[in-house]
C-alpha cells in the first residue's frame, strides 16, 4: 500500500511539473531594443491626430506600456543613455559618465568610445566599446548561448551602436561623420559581406545630396501645436556643405536610413530564425533638427514625429513578416530629453543669472593658497566639475577630506550655488535618497573633485571653452513600452526607471542580467 501511495505520488508531481512547463511563455526568437534620443511622452501625445495605425497608436494600444519612465541618474547624454539601457546598470557602475570625460593624466578630454589598438571599418576613426566596464544584455545572451546568438546593433552614432552591441556582439554599425558610410570596428572582426553589399548597392554618400526635406504631408504643415495658423509655414532643407552628414544625423530622414540599413540585416542574416534568441539594439532620432531651439524649427520637429511614426510602423511590419507576430519582443525607450536652449529669463522677470565655472575655479584656488600656502589647488574644470591636483596636496602633505570640506564650504556660498558636492560625498552617499541620482552619474575613475549644482534658471559659462548651458531640473517624461511575445496591453502610470528594461528582457529570454545590474525585472509584464 505504501508503495502504492508513492507511485501515486510521483505521478501526480510529474503531472504538475509537466503542465508548468507546458504553461511556461515561449522564448522570443528575436528581441529587438529600440532606444529613441529626445522623445518626449507629451510631444509624442501631442501629435497622434497625424499618425497611421500601425506605429505609435498600435504600440498604446497592444504594448504594456509605462507612461511615466526615468533615468535613475542625472546629466545624461545618447552615450550615458544607451549604456544605461543595455547594462541595467549607472554610470557610478558601468562607467560611462558622458559621450566624453576628462582624463586625469592628462588633464585631456577623451572620447568614450576611443580606441587606439582598434581599427576603424568604413571609417577613419578608432572606436570600441571596452570603457563600458560591465556586461550588457547581449553579452550575456551570447554567453547564455554559447555564442550561438546573433547580436548586432544599429545607430545613427557610434557611441550609441557600440554601447547597445556590448563587448560579444557579432556588429555594430553607425553613420560615419565624414562619409556617410555605415561604419564600424575591427574590434568585432571583419565587416560582414552582408553590410559591405548594402553599402555597395545603396550607398547613403550618393544619396545625400540628391535628398530634400520637406513636410510629408501639408497636415503637418499646418498643424498647430507649437505655432498659431497665421505663423504657420513649411521649410525646405537640402543636405550639402562640411557640415551635411552631421546635419542629416540630427533629421527625420536618419530614421528612415537606420531602418534601411536594419531591413537589410534583417533580409541578409538569420536573426530570429531558429528557436535560438537573437539580439537588435537600434537606436532612433526625435529631437530638433540641428539641435536648433524647438521656436526655430517647429514644424520640423512635428514632421520627425510623424515619419518616425511611419519608421515604426514598417519595422514592426518587417518584424512579423521575417520572424513571426508573437515571436519577438519590441522594447522602446528613450534617451531621456536634454533641453540645449537658452533663454534670457531676465526679460520676464524671472530669476537668473550667470554662474563663471572659469572665476570659481579661479577664486577657489586663490582661496586654498591662502589656506595652505602657494600651488596649483585646482588643475582644470569640466563642465561643472572642478579637478584637484592631488599630487600636490599629496606632496603638502594635506588632508584630502579637510580640503574637500573646504573647498565645499567656500564655493556654496557663491552666487547661483544651490549645492555642492565632493566626490568623497558622493561616493558615501547610496543611501540618501536626495542626492542619489547625482551619485549615480559619478564615476570614481573618470569625474571631478567637486560637482557645482547651479541653481535652475542660471547660465553656467565656461570662458576658457566658451561653452553655455542652462540649468534645468524639470521633469520631462518618456515612455517604456513592451510590445508581442504575449504581453498583456496595458498602461501603467506608476513612475519606473530604466534600469527596470535589461533584467526584464533577460526575464524573457530566460538568462541573467547583466553582471551590474542589481534593479529588478518588472512584474506582471505577460
Amino acid at each position: 500500500m505504501e508503495k502504492i501511495k508513492i507511485i501515486t505520488t510521483l505521478i501526480a508531481g510529474l503531472y504538475f511539473t509537466t503542465g508548468e512547463a507546458q504553461s511556461l511563455p515561449a522564448v522570443p526568437r528575436l528581441v529587438v531594443n529600440i532606444t529613441i534620443d529626445q522623445l518626449r511622452t507629451d510631444y509624442m501625445e501631442a501629435f497622434s491626430p497625424l499618425y497611421g495605425s500601425g506605429g505609435f497608436k498600435k504600440l498604446f494600444e497592444n504594448s504594456r506600456v509605462y507612461t511615466q519612465a526615468q533615468y535613475p541618474s542625472s546629466r545624461l547624454d545618447r552615450a550615458s543613455a544607451v549604456a544605461t539601457v543595455s547594462t541595467g546598470a549607472t554610470p557610478y557602475d558601468n562607467g560611462i559618465v558622458g559621450i566624453q570625460w576628462l582624463d586625469r593624466e592628462t588633464l585631456r578630454p577623451v572620447m568614450a568610445v576611443d580606441d587606439n589598438d582598434c581599427e576603424g571599418v568604413m571609417t577613419l576613426d578608432k572606436y570600441s566599446p571596452r570603457r563600458l566596464a560591465v556586461s550588457t544584455i547581449g553579452d550575456e545572451l551570447k554567453v547564455a548561448t554559447s555564442g550561438k546568438s546573433i547580436v548586432y546593433a544599429i545607430a545613427p552614432f557610434g557611441e550609441e551602436a557600440l554601447f547597445g552591441a556590448g563587448h560579444a556582439a557579432d556588429g555594430a554599425f553607425w553613420i560615419d561623420n565624414a562619409s556617410g558610410q555605415w561604419s564600424s570596428t575591427s574590434y568585432y572582426g571583419q565587416y560582414p559581406d552582408w553590410a559591405l553589399r548594402y553599402d555597395v548597392s545603396d550607398r547613403l554618400s550618393g544619396r545625400i545630396s540628391d535628398l530634400s526635406w520637406t513636410p510629408i504631408s501639408p497636415i503637418v504643415e499646418n498643424f498647430n501645436f507649437f505655432i498659431s495658423p497665421q505663423e504657420s509655414k513649411g521649410f525646405t532643407h537640402k543636405f550639402t556643405g562640411d557640415r551635411k552628414i552631421y546635419e542629416f544625423k540630427t533629421s527625420a530622414y536618419v530614421n528612415d536610413e537606420v531602418n534601411r540599413f536594419a531591413k537589410h540585416c534583417l533580409d541578409h542574416t538569420e536573426l530570429g530564425e531558429d528557436l535560438v534568441t537573437d539580439f537588435l539594439s537600434l537606436t532612433y532620432y526625435a529631437g530638433t533638427f540641428d539641435h536648433k531651439p524647438v521656436a526655430e524649427v517647429p514644424v520640423e520637429l512635428q514632421d520627425t514625429y510623424v515619419r518616425l511614426d511611419l519608421e515604426l510602423a514598417e519595422l514592426i511590419t518587417m518584424l512579423e513578416k521575417k520572424v513571426g507576430a508573437g515571436r519577438f519582443l519590441l522594447v522602446v525607450t528613450s534617451t531621456g530629453y536634454t533641453d540645449d536652449e537658452i533663454t534670457d529669463f531676465s526679460k520676464y522677470r524671472i530669476p537668473t543669472g550667470t554662474f563663471s565655472v572659469t572665476r570659481a575655479s579661479a577664486l577657489l584656488n586663490m582661496y586654498l593658497m591662502a589656506v595652505y600656502g602657494q600651488g596649483q589647488y585646482v588643475e582644470t574644470e569640466f563642465g561643472s566639475q572642478l579637478f584637484l591636483n592631488q599630487k600636490l596636496i599629496e606632496d603638502k602633505q594635506l588632508n584630502l577630506s579637510d580640503v574637500l570640506t573646504r573647498a565645499q564650504a567656500f564655493l556654496i556660498q557663491m552666487a547661483g550655488v544651490k549645492d555642492v558636492y565632493t566626490s568623497q560625498r558622493l561616493a558615501l552617499s547610496a543611501g540618501e535618497t536626495e542626492i542619489r541620482r547625482l551619485r549615480n552619474s559619478f564615476n570614481q575613475m573618470r569625474s571631478g573633485d567637486i560637482f557645482i549644482e547651479v541653481s535652475p534658471g542660471w547660465k553656467v559659462v565656461n570662458e576658457e571653452t566658451h561653452e553655455q548651458t542652462l540649468e534645468r531640473a524639470s521633469y520631462v517624461g518618456f515612455p517604456i513600452f513592451f510590445f508581442g511575445c504575449n504581453v498583456r496591453p496595458e498602461t501603467i502610470k506608476t513612475p519606473v526607471t530604466v534600469d527596470c528594461i535589461a533584467p526584464t528582457v533577460a526575464r524573457f529570454m530566460r538568462i541573467r542580467a547583466p553582471n551590474a545590474c542589481s534593479a529588478a525585472p518588472l512584474s506582471a509584464v505577460r
